[in-house]
């Protein structure tokens, strides 16, 4: 064990989930040590077991034997390792739960592009298989601020690519299927007999993991233990800078689907996921399924599925999420729980048995199966429901909104804005809530703004400053956030959302709806004055 001197290094602190930075900046001398070191100093290593494994984007293999070796060196018993030093964050989750280790390291940038010059990361994961929470992180952060030194076991790479146990130093290092443990738990969740039936039966889907980590799982899943036809899973294959793709699946980025699903020769069903195989975007043949109505949708069925038969204990969204899913819980007479961007707000709910079912508009939505959101579960629990319901996506779509009405719902990002005008118009925002209250704009009149603050129900944390919120006498709403998971810049994001009680004006397109609400976010916040955009970058 050699024992290396450094220095601490600026900026490596952990935003929403986890250290994210560009791929040449973690290479650098001495920056994947620090921050890997400050975990197991806060944490601890010694005679304790944890799971490791990421996305496979580029740096992920070379990074993983650092960490093995650092964490022999810092007298971990055994380490836990997916073969190649792939797993998808849910089934990270999951192996952390099965095997009750002490936390595990995700080496990600999630949804980010990777490559040589594209995007890193790496995140800690606690024993209940959950994202750190803001306290642990923010000790991580200022032990990386104080480091001296860092601990590394001079040894050969361990063969990741060989299954079995390996011995580094004193450690047990298991490498293991990244697969198996994950599939089998979808075994218990989901009817696949009955889903097994609708594929035998014609049905038509398209599972497109972007060159990600999904890929593995989705072909053993969908098409090795359910029987979808060989060619239903593209992009199956991870590679290191995902086949140059943006793995976000959004309908920017996941546009050749978006294209086949409103093509004459449209399958039944699409779907995506993203690097990291925690995120999902679920398509209809001609009809595109926010992720908002999704967590909705699949809250208001969960029950059709074995392993939620019993029904939901409650249903919680992050802030920016609309509406949708609270009007699910109220008529199921359920919890329903508002929290902060980031799944680690979810996890003490989760634990704590109030919550069964948690979703983000950012494409995320999971249960209590594991302590983060997950990509593939969220399409099995689409399939289970269409394999009962026998009806198209369209049509549980339009039923869902003739019961419980529809909250229209977009985000606008602007991404890469210069981080101090980004910092000055929220400034101004935040300046002017207390005067807003009573304004009209565009026809609609402010009934309260603030900047959301959260009191965690189950241990009373308190988190400040998670988005600024304007709501309207009407039920509208704009939430504005800087996002916390770019590499470059600021990324805002703007959130918007006008409810239709029905029966009338429930299928119109969704920006011709929200065009007053549009409007009023750009003249609230001044986003042309500030950052010179008249448009976003990207429209979800």
């Amino acid at each position: 064990m050699t024992t290396v001197a450094t220095t601490p290094i600026a900026g490596q602190k952990p935003g929403t989930s986890g250290l994210r930075k560009k791929t040449p900046v973690f290479m650098s001398r001495h920056y994947l040590e620090n921050f890997v070191q400050a975990i197991f100093d806060v944490v601890g290593a010694k005679g304790k077991a944890f799971v490791l494994g990421g996305d496979g984007r580029y740096f992920n293999d070379r990074a993983a034997q650092v960490i093995l070796r650092m964490a022999a060196a810092n007298g971990a018993a055994r380490v836990i390792v997916g073969q190649g030093a792939i797993l998808s964050t849910p089934a990270a989750s999951h192996l952390i739960r099965l095997n009750q280790t002490d936390g595990g390291i995700i080496m990600s940038a999630s949804h980010n592009p990777g490559g040589p010059d594209e995007d890193f990361g790496v995140k800690f994961n606690m024993p209940n298989g959950g994202p750190a929470p803001e306290a642990v992180t923010e000790a991580m952060f200022q032990r990386t601020t104080e480091i001296t030194e860092y601990r590394m076991l001079e040894a050969q790479d361990v063969d990741l690519g060989r299954i079995g146990r390996h011995q580094l130093g004193d450690m047990v290092v298991d490498v293991v299927d990244p697969v198996t443990d994950y599939a089998a738990l979808m075994e218990t969740l989901f009817d696949f007999g009955a889903i097994r039936a609708m594929f035998a039966g014609g049905f038509r889907m398209r599972m497109d993991s972007m060159c990600a980590v999904t890929g593995p799982y989705a072909v053993e899943v969908l098409e090795n233990r359910l029987g979808a036809p060989k060619g239903t899973c593209v992009n199956a294959t991870p590679l290191p800078d995902f086949g140059g793709m943006h793995p976000d699946p959004n309908p920017t980025w996941a546009k050749a689907l978006m294209d086949e699903m409103f093509s004459d020769a449209a399958p039944d069903f699409g779907a995506a996921s993203d690097g990291d195989g925690d995120r999902n975007m679920v398509v209809g043949r001609g009809i595109y399924v926010s992720p908002s109505d999704s967590l909705a949708v699949l809250a208001a069925n969960a029950h059709l599925a074995p392993g939620y038969a019993k029904g939901l204990r409650g249903v919680a969204r992050s802030m920016p999420t609309s509406a949708a899913a609270d009007r699910v819980a109220d008529a199921l007479g359920i919890g329903k729980y508002e929290t902060p961007t980031g799944w680690k707000f979810f996890g003490n709910l989760l634990d704590a048995g109030q919550a069964t079912i948690c979703g983000e508009e950012s494409f995320g939505t999971g249960s209590d199966h594991v302590r983060e959101k997950d990509g593939l579960w969220a399409v099995l629990l689409w399939l289970n429901i269409l394999a009962v319901r026998k009806q198209s996506v369209a049509e549980i779509l339009r039923e869902h909104w003739a019961k419980f009405g529809r909250n229209y719902y977009s985000r606008h990002d602007f991404e890469a804005i210069e981080t101090a005008r980004a910092d000055a118009m929220f400034a101004a925002l935040r300046g002017s809530l207390s005067d807003l209250p009573g304004r009209q704009v565009e026809g609609m009149v402010v009934q309260s703004a603030d900047d959301f603050a959260y009191t965690d129900p189950v241990d009373g944390s308190v988190s400040q400053k998670q988005g600024v919120r304007v709501l309207f006498q009407d039920g509208s709403r704009i939430v504005y956030r800087l996002s916390g998971t770019g590499t470059e810049g600021a990324t805002l994001r703007v959130y918007l959302e006008r409810y239709a009680a029905g029966p009338s004006g429930l299928d119109l397109d969704a920006q011709a709806a929200l065009a007053p609400v549009i409007r009023a976010a750009h003249a609230l916040a001044g986003i042309a004055d500030h950052t010179g955009r008249t448009a976003p970058d990207v429209v979800t």
